[in-house]
């Protein structure tokens, strides 16, 4: 169990040299790139902020953005609480790492100890291969130099679809993305840059809103 959270780490920490790379792309300072992955350790919320930050919008429409796509781990928390039973300062902690990998690895053990387990393995194997990713790759675009001189100014839209990719298996997913999609189209005109995702971000959360009461926990 600890090899198979750890492998998982390693296939998705690797994955931080990338954001590395887009975020100083973005203009952000290799510190507040390594700041963001350690603080906020959730890539799909980090790449949504940077990708707002890189269109010229506002870093508040950015964090929000990020706050409305950080929703999911809440539930995700609802779900796993009765079944890893930390208490205090380990509960604290353990919401550090509470994302989709440890939690996918956590949910369908069959008692607390092996949930916890799954769960601690992935989440921390994940939380430092990410860091130091993260690290590599900023450097690395720094070193770059112009990143239009190598058309990375592109990076990040490329980077954040797919990550996003992945989750569109489903027909439910694929109906939100479309509708996020279109209701961000239809803002660029008439909006400054940041509102037509924040806006997008909304059509999500308000998806999951919807149709999480119908399913079990």
């Amino acid at each position: 169990m600890i090899r198979d959270g750890i492998a998982v780490g390693i296939a998705t920490g690797t994955y931080g040299i990338s954001f590395g790379a887009v975020a100083v792309t973005a203009g952000l300072s290799v510190l507040q790139a390594c700041a963001l992955s350690l603080l906020v350790f959730t890539g799909a919320s980090q790449f949504a902020l940077v990708g707002v930050v890189a269109a010229g919008g506002a870093p508040l429409s950015g964090a929000m953005t990020a706050i409305l796509l950080g929703t999911r781990n809440t539930l995700y928390g609802l779900r796993l609480a009765p079944l890893l039973q930390f208490s205090g300062l380990r509960r604290v902690a353990a919401a550090q790492i509470l994302i989709d990998e440890s939690t996918a690895m956590a949910v369908n053990r069959g008692s607390a100890p092996a949930a916890r387990v799954g769960f601690l393995s992935t989440g921390l194997a994940v939380f430092v291969l990410w860091n130091a990713a993260t690290l590599l790759g900023a450097l690395a675009g720094t070193a770059i130099g112009d990143p239009r001189t190598f058309g990375l100014d592109a990076a990040v839209g490329a980077a954040f679809l797919a990550l996003l990719w992945p989750r569109l298996s489903d027909r439910r997913n694929q109906v939100v993305a479309v509708c996020a999609g279109a209701v961000a189209l239809g803002l660029v005109p008439f909006t400054a840059a940041g509102v037509p995702v924040l806006a997008a971000g909304g059509v999500a959360l308000l998806a999951g809103v919807l149709t999480h009461p119908s399913e079990r926990p």
